[in-house]
């Protein structure tokens, strides 16, 4: 079914909620394991209709903030979902109290339990004014950036309609445009501390009232990490200064020297990495989605049927439009089996990585689409976004279909630009633990930490009044991640960093690397992130040794790519 002819209907709250009862109190008195089994799969197909009208109101109002009736129901969700967590809760009780634990076990495995045990943790029904209030504010926080109206050269633009000229070749035009961006930002300053602020004290109430120390705990319970704690991510933070810092650093130095830039470099400066402009995808959004195509049909049997599948049913809405929220996203309509693409093609290499990195977490979710339970469809967030990074290197080999005269100049930015993202990723992680620590800092102290960090993590930019939404260290508040899905990012450090080991792979041998991928992939989510890379023969983060070799291989590689005739 096409997604515009997708129904979609407010559901019934109070029947969702008898429903979900009834079948509690039927597994409860379940007489055998296969009497509680169908109850069980009657419990999935319930939640994966629920889920599925919450993300079809979901992805219809990102695709147009300003629509009043999906506005409406966003709200309604907003509302309902916490509500339905308390059903939810006593099914979770039952299932982990349950005879017949033994016997899912046997079947699924254990994980589905280690996951309930953490879910169960994270949620009272004493907390949910203040989870419906979380809810709303993260709205609020997505809508304002959706309405911004930037003028600039006379024209307004949207946030994602004026990256492209935050990359411009010209440097004053470039600069411009980050004033620009930075000054909208500033006049919204107000709004944007207020909403952090109170986002931040929400969290640390309903982390108060379910009896974690701080929402750092809770933070990653919700995020269903048991295969790792807040110690094993403070080593990687202190590996990735350790070893990846240095290297990013001498990628920074040789960019200022190549764009003729002094070292350190503002934001608008690190912005452009080759004095000829960065490299930019030739095609329409049409014909990047045709090359796509290429890509997918041509890598093996399994995404070619996947990526034509997203095109006959208008599985992806990518065009940057008014009204339309900012960033980019994959996520599921369990009912119809598939997975749904959002995006803002913009002009810039971004385009093309929407197809590769969007399209990578898409895959999976197609590849395990039918696996029980549906928890098990996705692994960890951490996981998910291995998928997702490593499609980007596999589709080098088509990389000309996309970049044309500037492939080469692809190459470079991509492998470089992985090396130089996970120190950012580190820091945003970072600031939000020193956040969560004292969550009674003010605003200027919250910003004071992120300038503290910058120094530490990204020391080639330079901290000036070039363009001070930036440089007074409020730039962390443009980062949606921050607002809306605390202590996220570092998984793309994580996932990152196994991405240039199948990176490292690929060079060697595409065929050997492509079988890991499946490996690792169509195991779902039926294990732990490190389990998970275990089982399909790959190094953990973890490991301090394979920080290390990743940065060796990729600094080898970038210190003996020709860049004749790239300037």
């Amino acid at each position: 079914m096409k997604f515009s002819e997708i129904p979609y209907e407010r559901p019934d709250l109070e029947s969702i909620k008898q429903q979900l009862t009834a079948l509690t109190e039927r597994f409860k008195a379940a007489e055998s394991y296969e009497e509680a089994r169908s109850i069980f799969l009657e419990k999935e197909t319930l939640e994966k209709h629920v889920s599925t009208l919450g993300t079809l109101a979901e992805i219809r109002h990102t695709i147009d903030t300003r629509d009043s009736f999906y506005d409406a129901e966003v709200q309604f969700w907003n509302g309902a979902q916490p509500e339905l967590s308390e059903y939810l809760q006593l099914w979770t009780k039952a299932m982990l109290e349950g005879r017949f634990r033994p016997e899912f076990t046997e079947e699924y495995g254990e994980l589905m339990f280690i996951n309930s045990e953490m879910e169960f943790r994270t949620f009272s029904p004493e907390i949910i004014p203040e989870l419906q209030k979380e809810n709303d504010l993260k709205t609020a926080y997505e809508k304002l950036l959706a309405s911004a109206q930037i003028p600039f050269e006379g024209k307004t633009y949207t946030l994602s309609q004026l990256t492209p000229l935050k990359n411009d070749a010209d440097d004053a035009r470039r600069l411009a445009a980050w004033k620009a961006e930075g000054q909208w930002y500033k006049d919204n300053q107000e709004a944007l501390d207020d909403l952090y602020d109170r986002l931040v004290h929400v969290r640390a109430d309903i982390s108060r009232k379910l009896g974690y120390e701080s929402f750092i705990e809770l933070a990653y319970d919700r995020l269903g990490r048991s295969c790792y704690n807040k110690k094993d991510v403070e080593k990687f933070r202190d590996a990735v200064v350790k070893y990846l810092v240095p290297v990013a650093d001498s990628i920074c130095r040789e960019q200022a020297a190549r764009i003729g830039r002094e070292y350190p470099m503002n934001f608008a400066d690190n912005a452009l990495e080759f004095r000829s402009g960065n490299p930019k995808p030739f095609g329409t959004p049409d014909e990047i989605l045709a090359q796509g195509k290429v890509f997918y049909d041509e890598l093996s049997p399994e995404t070619g049927e996947f990526f034509r599948g997203m095109l006959e049913n208008e599985m992806m809405d990518v065009l940057s439009t008014e009204g339309k929220a900012g960033g980019g996203y994959c996520t599921s309509l369990p009912d119809y089996e598939t997975p749904f693409i959002f995006a803002n093609f913009n002009g810039t290499q971004h385009d093309v990585e929407v197809i590769t990195h969007e399209a990578g977490h898409a895959f999976a979710d197609w590849l395990n689409r039918k696996r029980v339970p549906s928890s098990y469809i996705w692994p960890g967030l951490e996981a998910c976004e291995v998928h997702s990074m490593s499609m980007e290197f596999f589709a080098w080999p088509w990389a000309e279909g996309f970049f044309g005269g500037d492939t080469r100049k692809f190459y470079y930015s991509h492998l470089s630009g992985a090396l130089t993202f996970i120190p950012y990723g580190a820091m945003v992680d970072h600031f939000q633990h020193r956040v969560f620590e004292k969550p009674d800092m003010t605003p200027k102290e919250r910003h004071g930490v992120w300038k503290e960090l910058l120094g530490i993590y990204m020391p080639w930019i330079k901290l000036d009044d070039a363009i001070p939404f930036y440089g007074e260290g409020e730039g962390w508040q443009r980062q949606h991640h921050i607002y809306s899905s605390p202590f996220y990012y570092i998984d793309y450090c994580l996932a990152q960093t196994v991405s240039l080991q199948f990176w490292a792979m690929i060079q060697e041998d595409p065929a050997n690397a492509w079988a890991h991928y499946m490996a690792y992939t169509r195991q779902g989510g039926s294990r732990a992130f490190t389990d998970l890379l275990k089982h399909a023969g790959m190094e953990s983060p973890f490991d301090e040794n394979c920080l290390r070799g990743v940065c060796d291989a990729a600094r080898s590689w970038l210190s003996q790519f020709d860049m004749t005739g790239i300037r």
